[in-house]
């Protein structure tokens, strides 16, 4: 099916970007990769009457140390997120979750900002910017703001994204050292999670010090698995340990019934793969 007809812009600048989402109102659309706004323009489920595109904005790409968080660019792609050696080093979570995402075709076209924006609650990237505490950083006509992850996502597709703001960067607290799983089901390859969990967890002499845990497609947003994390600390880095915590995964979620699972069927996958991904993520 052919897109209805739209308006195209290509600033090479954020402002530029800003200014022009701001002048064609409401109805615009911001590409990124395209993975997700692309099929719908061709189904036509959108009409945006302009689309701004960000591929020409250089300063919107790669990942930068700063301090005590790194600074991943919006429009960095999965490919590039994956392979970083910051990400490595500092939030193995997101490169683990990363290797996850659709294919390798789509992980070189999507961009890391694109999929937060998108906020599909299946999305693989989600949970564990959430887990990691992750700061938004938006651009508008008013100027910068950041806004936390766990403020950021607000229902279904839905964020803290007014219609002239940009998503330009995303702050991750460094978690050095920290071991990490990402731990996804679904049906075949590439399909979208059924339910995932994002594990990280820090150490000391056989004790679990630290977790942080979040879970994939258990509600419209992601969710923090608070009473996994609370359950963990000062326990020993066993597997019996890991699996009493890990019955607490489903506390709190509210997760969505469709053809692949019922409400029952997806908390009792929380409870699993939340054991499994800890148990991984433990393991190095």
């Amino acid at each position: 099916m052919i897109p209805a007809p739209f308006d195209y812009v290509a600033p090479s600048t954020v402002d530029e970007a800003v200014r022009a989402l701001s002048e064609a109102g409401e109805d615009a659309k911001v590409l990124a990769g395209g993975q997700s706004l692309l099929p719908v323009l061709r189904m036509r489920l959108a009409a945006p009457t302009t689309v701004v595109d960000l591929g020409k904005i250089a300063e919107l790409r790669g990942v930068r140390d700063d301090g005590d968080a790194i600074v991943i660019g919006s429009m960095t792609t999965h490919y590039d997120v994956q392979r970083d050696p910051l990400i490595h080093d500092h939030a193995v979570l997101l490169a683990k979750a990363t290797a996850t995402v659709a294919d390798p075709q789509v992980r070189h076209r999507g961009t890391f900002g694109g999929s937060l924006a998108h906020a599909d609650p299946a999305g693989d990237l989600l949970a564990p910017a959430l887990a990691l505490d992750a700061e938004m950083v938006i651009r508008g006509m008013d100027g910068q703001r950041t806004v936390p992850a766990a403020e950021f996502f607000e229902d279904f597709f839905t964020t803290s994204l007014a219609p002239e703001e940009i998503l330009v960067e995303v702050r991750v607290p460094k978690h050095t050292g920290w071991p990490a799983h990402y731990e996804k089901f679904n049906r075949v390859a590439q399909a979208w999670s059924m339910v995932a969990v994002a594990a990280t967890v820090r150490a000391e002499g056989g004790t679990i010090a630290e977790a942080r845990i979040g879970l994939t497609n258990m509600s419209s947003v992601p969710v923090r698995a608070r009473a996994v994390e609370e359950a963990l600390v000062g326990q020993p880095a066993t597997a019996d340990a890991i699996r009493a915590a890990a019955e607490h995964a489903a506390e709190g979620t509210n997760p969505t019934v469709d053809g692949n699972a019922d409400v029952e069927y997806r908390q009792h996958l929380a409870r699993v793969l939340t054991g499994r991904a800890i148990e991984a993520a433990v393991a190095g």
